[in-house]
């Protein structure tokens, strides 16, 4: 009974924001660049080829936001269980 007093309560996970962005190896934070989706054929090879890069995060208050949306995107790195 004096174990349950003790604990710590869970935090849920902003689902789109974990979707979006993920930690990489040495644990620097990357996104996907958006309008990847459609409406693209006006777009010339180079730009839709850029679009599939990842980019890193450059600011610290983006970095703690998303740290504060998605808590346990450091424990699972790319891949989340189901």
């Amino acid at each position: 009974m004096g174990k349950a007093k003790n604990r710590k309560y869970k935090i849920k996970t902003h689902k789109a924001t974990a979707k979006r962005f993920r930690l990489t190896g040495s644990g620097k934070l990357v996104r996907t660049k958006g309008g990847k989706s459609h409406l693209r054929r006006r777009a010339s090879k180079r730009a839709k080829r850029l679009y599939s890069r990842m980019l890193e995060v450059e600011s610290a208050r983006d970095r703690k936001r998303v740290a504060r949306l998605a808590p346990y995107l450091s424990k699972y790195r790319a891949n989340p269980p189901r």
